[in-house]
């Protein structure tokens, strides 16, 4: 069994691998506080849940690979790694390790790492030219060429931040749950915000993927462009552009990558 573990500014996925097949998986908060000892227990205990694997941390999981956005919460999970998991191969996701995809930007180090290890998954999964949209605490939409080379991207402001953001700065407005509201044209305060966001952000999707796959393709038509990200279903069925949509496109990269380089360790 393979863990894999995407660490987010927001929330941390963990999924569970048997060969190719996702059997498992977690969301939890990710907490820049939590100790090295903090998060074992806290692997401990999803993974007890497991039918498959054993009481004892480290029982069933042949393999480890890990992508961190955030420096320390990556620099604890190394530490979890080394000292529940010592007998265990572990990748994690950093300058140097083997993706597979070539990084064709001023400056490769600077690339986050989820962001190259979703080009490699739509590279093997879907093939290129492709356009990832992940939606996280940042919107994101990645370009993959032809030849699956990872060519640049774009950052925008995610949903739950800009709705935070209103919130905050909107002197009547408040926070909302991130809803599809029953029209467009909102009836009242909630409803509005909701429209907003909703319909604002896949408008925002449409306009910067048909932006980008003119860039990218001769034909437009020929980019494959796949959504991913936990507030992806709240855009889906309101934005034209996306073809598919793979929740664990970060996971499947993961696996991806941790088979590229096991072999070398």
């Amino acid at each position: 069994m393979l863990l894999t573990i995407d660490v987010g500014n927001t929330h941390t996925v963990l999924g569970l691998f048997d060969g190719e097949d996702i059997v498992e998986h977690w969301r939890i908060s990710t907490d820049a506080r939590r100790t090295a000892d903090e998060l074992a227990v806290l692997l401990q205990g999803l993974m007890g849940m497991h039918p498959l694997l054993g009481d004892e941390l480290g029982d069933g999981i042949d393999g480890i690979a890990i992508c961190a956005t955030v420096p320390s919460v990556l620099h604890e999970l190394r530490e979890v790694t080394r000292r529940y998991y010592g007998d265990v191969p572990a990748v994690l996701v950093e300058p140097g390790v083997k993706t597979g995809v070539p990084i064709l930007t001023d400056n490769p180090k600077e690339v986050g790492a989820d962001r190259i290890i979703n080009a490699v998954a739509a590279v093997e999964l879907f093939g290129g030219p492709a356009i990832v949209v992940d939606f996280g605490t940042a919107t994101t939409f990645d370009a993959v060429s032809a030849r699956g080379e990872y060519v640049g991207g774009v950052i925008a402001p995610g949903i739950e931040i800009s709705v935070e953001a209103l919130g905050v700065k909107g002197a009547q407005l408040r926070k909302i749950e991130v809803a599809r509201p029953r029209s467009v044209i909102g009836k009242n305060t909630v409803e509005a915000m909701q429209s907003g966001i909703v319909y604002g952000f896949a408008g925002q999707v449409d306009g910067v993927v048909g932006r980008m796959a003119r860039e990218l393709a001769e034909d437009p038509e020929d980019v494959t462009v796949i959504a991913t990200g936990g507030l992806a279903p709240m855009v889906l069925g309101e934005s034209s552009v996306i073809d598919e949509h793979e929740p664990w496109l970060t996971l499947v990269g993961l696996r991806l990558v941790y088979e590229r380089n096991v072999s070398r360790m």
